[in-house]
C-alpha cells in the first residue's frame, strides 16, 4: 500500500523556520521524482519545489528561491522541505507528491500538513 505521510507543519512567526518531512512507503522511493506543492485558501495548488532521483537536481518556484531547500534521504525514504525566512504569504497546506520518472500515471499524494505564518 502506497503511503506518503507529511509532518512538521505548524504555526510560526514571520521570519521563522520550519522543516517539513514526507515519509514514503509502498513504492521504490529512490527512483521517483519528489515534489512539494502548497495550496492557500481560495487559491490553486502551486508547485513549490522538485527534487529528482539524485539530490543534485532540484528546482524551485520563484517565490521561494533562496528561502526553501528541498532534500531527500533515499535510505530513509523521506523527502524534506526546509523553509526559512517564512512570510505570511507562505501560509498554506503543503503536500508531498511522488511521480514515476517514466510512467507518470504512477503519481501519489500525501494528505497535507498545515503551515501558518502569523504574528
Amino acid at each position: 500500500q502506497v503511503q506518503l505521510v507529511e509532518s512538521g507543519g505548524g504555526l510560526v512567526q514571520p521570519g521563522g523556520s520550519l522543516r517539513l518531512s514526507c515519509a514514503a512507503s509502498g513504492f521504490t522511493f529512490s527512483i521517483y521524482a519528489m515534489k512539494w506543492y502548497r495550496q492557500a485558501p481560495g487559491k490553486e495548488r502551486e508547485l513549490v519545489a522538485v527534487i529528482m532521483r539524485t539530490s543534485d537536481s532540484t528546482n524551485y518556484a520563484d517565490s521561494v528561491k533562496g528561502r526553501f531547500t528541498i532534500s531527500r534521504d533515499n535510505a530513509k525514504n523521506t523527502v524534506y522541505l526546509q523553509m526559512n525566512s517564512l512570510k505570511p504569504d507562505d501560509t498554506a497546506v503543503y503536500y508531498c507528491n511522488a511521480v514515476h520518472p517514466i510512467f507518470d500515471r504512477y503519481n501519489y499524494w500525501g494528505q497535507g500538513t498545515q503551515v501558518t505564518v502569523s504574528s
